[in-house]
Formats: structure tokens, C-alpha cells, sequence
């Protein structure tokens, strides 16, 4: 791990998965008013942990937005049933959109509290990345999410309508 409290490095998927932990308690701690999250399906985030809600629900309140990014959400109904559960009673403060500018591949991995902290996976077969609160490098992430969101599609409604 750097020595520079701003940056730290991941090194496995267990790691990438505490630090989001980390983050989700942080965001509540410390009040972000915006949440970006990206992913190509979320598979392998501990998104429908108990302490992962949890934070959130201590995170959420009227004025803040949730930004969700994904290629498609067929894991997160999967895989986080509890999350989707929290979604839909909090759809005000919850968007979700889908990216269909860009392969899965090249789809960023990413939590992001802007000016606050980052957690970003860089090589997703080696689950390296890093953990940023160095606010140069978190302005500059803020504006590239910022692109890929604005070139996004509303997707995953909390609600269904029907007949």
C-alpha cells in the first residue's frame, strides 16, 4: 500500500469488495449529496449486503441522487435482491441508466463520491485499482462518469407498470 494517505491500492477482488464497503459507510459518515456507480452488471459487488443497505439508508435522504450505470442489470436482480428491495423504496433519490455507447470491456468499474472518494478498478482480470481521495484525480474521474452519464439511457425502473 502507497504511503500517501490520498491513494491506495486494490490488489484482489476481496479488496475491491472492502473498499466499497468502506466507501458506502463513508458516504453516509460524511454526507455526499451525489453517489456515481458504475459497472458493466455489478456481479461482484457487495451491493445487497446487509451493511451495504444499510449504509445507503443512512446515506439516503430527499435531496441526494444515486446514479446507477450499468451495461444491463440482469446480475443485480440476481445477485441483490436486498438491494432491489432498498431501490425501490427509495426510487426518489435512486437513477438508474443503461450504456450502450461503449463494450464491456472498455465500461469503467467505478464508486465515486464526488470530491470526497473514489474506489476504481484499473484491470478487471487482476481486480488492480485504487482507492483516490486526492481531489485533482477526483475531479477528473467526476468528469469522465459525468460523459459516460450524460451518453447514457434510463434503464432498471423501480417500478413496473402493467395491465
Amino acid at each position: 500500500m502507497n504511503s500517501n494517505p490520498a491513494y491506495a491500492l486494490i490488489d484482489s477482488r476481496t479488496g475491491f469488495q472492502d473498499a466499497l464497503r468502506r466507501a458506502f459507510d463513508l458516504a453516509a459518515e460524511q454526507g455526499s449529496n451525489e453517489l456515481y456507480v458504475c459497472d458493466v452488471d455489478y456481479a461482484d459487488w457487495p451491493l445487497g449486503e446487509r451493511g451495504v443497505v444499510a449504509a445507503l439508508t443512512r446515506w439516503a435522504y430527499a435531496h441526494r441522487k444515486l446514479k446507477v450505470l450499468a451495461l444491463h442489470y440482469d446480475e443485480v436482480v440476481r445477485r441483490h435482491p436486498r438491494w432491489v428491495g432498498w431501490r425501490t423504496d427509495w426510487a426518489h433519490v435512486v437513477e438508474c441508466r443503461a450504456i450502450e455507447h461503449l463494450s464491456p470491456e472498455s465500461i469503467p468499474r467505478i464508486w465515486l463520491a464526488p470530491g470526497l472518494h473514489a474506489v476504481r478498478v484499473l484491470d478487471p482480470l487482476r481486480w488492480r485499482g485504487v482507492i483516490d481521495t486526492e481531489r485533482g484525480e477526483l475531479t477528473r474521474v467526476a468528469q469522465n462518469i459525468d460523459e459516460v452519464w450524460q451518453r447514457s439511457i434510463p434503464a432498471f425502473p423501480a417500478t413496473t407498470l402493467g395491465l
